[in-house]
């Protein structure tokens, strides 16, 4: 009985790494074992496909940034394409969980469009309910501009 290949996209690189030192141990002699783990638990290439918490850090960072500049006063078709983008995107996130949370999410809370103010802090409030679910600290969405538009009041990004 063969065995699926793991998703990288639904799993964080740890998890794959372990998977991958399992698969090659079951099909290699002992010395082998040795030099193929050292290399798996070691060095992770910059060109990587990415894992879970790699594609999902970085789709926030997208899906923020894209909402940072969304326009203040939305036409009628913006607004629709903008509603049509997350349901869309919810339906071929590679993670299939990812996914399935956000397409419920959506049903609850559909995307607020009216403006770039609404649609940002709808978003911070979806990224919000990811992280308790995934037991991480929320972010205060009154910093959503700083953070992903304007840079923080400090100075820190010029």
């Amino acid at each position: 009985m063969s065995q699926e290949k793991p998703c990288r996209a639904c799993m964080d690189f740890k998890s794959w790494a372990k998977s991958q030192k399992k698969a090659l141990e079951s099909e290699k002699d002992s010395e082998e074992k040795k030099k193929k783990s050292l290399s798996v638990n070691n060095v992770k290439r910059n060109d990587c496909p990415l894992d879970k918490d790699e594609l999902g850090s970085r789709t926030w960072s997208f899906l923020h940034t894209m909402a940072a500049y969304y326009p203040n006063n939305p036409s009628d078709e913006q607004k629709s394409d903008m509603k049509k983008f997350f349901h869309i995107f919810s339906t071929f996130y590679p993670c299939n969980v990812c996914a399935e949370d956000l397409q419920e999410q959506l049903k609850q809370f559909p995307p607020q469009t009216d403006s770039q103010k609404h649609l940002s802090q709808w978003l911070c409030n979806i990224h919000n309910e990811v992280n308790k679910k995934l037991g991480k600290p929320e972010f205060d969405c009154k910093l959503v501009d700083q953070r992903w538009k304007d840079g923080w009041l400090d100075g820190s990004c010029d």
